[in-house]
């Protein structure tokens, strides 16, 4: 039994000791944290941005949860002009802090690196929840109206560039049409042309024929006999005038028996 109380008072020992030595440990790296802030803060003062934002990672490193830290290093990327790497900073402040004012504030930083990311809804959304924590805040107000405005005039735009592309789509889609309306008559002319050409080429052919030998060829080719008569048409001409020679021959005799005066025998 003594033994066993023996033990637990030793466990107990044990783990109260690495509880307050990880209690120290915590304190030790929350005070390196706040002194490496500090001296982010003093390189911050002196506009020395690029090293402030060292010692605020550093401190971090000590702190992973030093809002501060965390806050002021996004000050640090947004001096330098490094807006995205400051948005995510803002971002996990306004995330993190416990008290609104804090939040309001990285709100409206963080609207302000949306601001010159030209994010402009980002921009908008920012200030917007800036003011939500803390209404009275007239600078973030006034940057809201800034950034509406900013954002109509980009909606504007875009809308008139998708116009213009339309528009400028629709001329070329009609220059097109044009062009091969255009080609379509150029062909058609370059084959009437042709046409032309041949019919032109046709007639000078005709024209520069030589008179004299188309002369000649027209008594080398035999020319059609007029009145040719077929054998059977010779026959029956025979025939007729073989019938007119016979009738001929008769008349003639007949005249010569009329005409020839008979010598009459008297009876003695």
């Amino acid at each position: 039994m003594k033994n066993l109380q023996y033990i637990l008072f030793v466990f107990v020992l044990l783990f109260s000791s690495e509880e307050i030595l990880a209690q120290k440990d915590t304190i030790r790296l929350q005070r390196k944290a706040r002194k490496l802030l500090r001296q982010g803060n003093e390189l911050y003062q002196k506009k020395q941005y690029t090293d402030a934002s060292v010692a605020y990672q550093k401190s971090l490193g000590s702190n992973s949860n030093y809002n501060k830290a965390t806050y002021n290093l996004g000050n640090a990327f947004y001096q330098n002009n490094n807006f995205k790497e400051a948005i995510p900073q803002y971002e996990l402040t306004a995330k993190t802090a416990k008290d609104k004012f804090t939040k309001a504030a990285a709100f409206h930083n963080l609207g302000n690196a949306m601001l010159e990311s030209k994010n402009y809804q980002g921009a908008v959304d920012g200030y917007k929840s800036a003011l939500r924590n803390n209404p009275n805040d007239d600078e973030t107000r006034y940057n809201l109206a800034v950034a509406q405005k900013l954002l109509k005039k980009e909606k504007q735009d875009n809308k008139d560039d998708k116009k213009d592309k339309k528009d400028k789509k629709d001329k070329e889609d009609k220059s097109k049409d044009q062009n091969k309306d255009k080609k379509d008559g150029e062909d058609k002319d370059k084959d009437k042309d042709k046409k032309d050409d041949k019919n032109k080429d046709g007639k000078d052919k005709d024209k520069n024929k030589d008179p004299k030998k188309d002369e000649q060829k027209d008594k080398q080719k035999p020319k059609p006999q007029q009145g040719r008569m077929t054998p059977q048409q010779i026959k029956q001409l025979l025939e007729s005038l073989n019938n007119e020679e016979k009738k001929t021959q008769k008349k003639i005799n007949a005249k010569k028996t009329k005409g020839k005066k008979v010598k009459q025998e008297k009876d003695w």
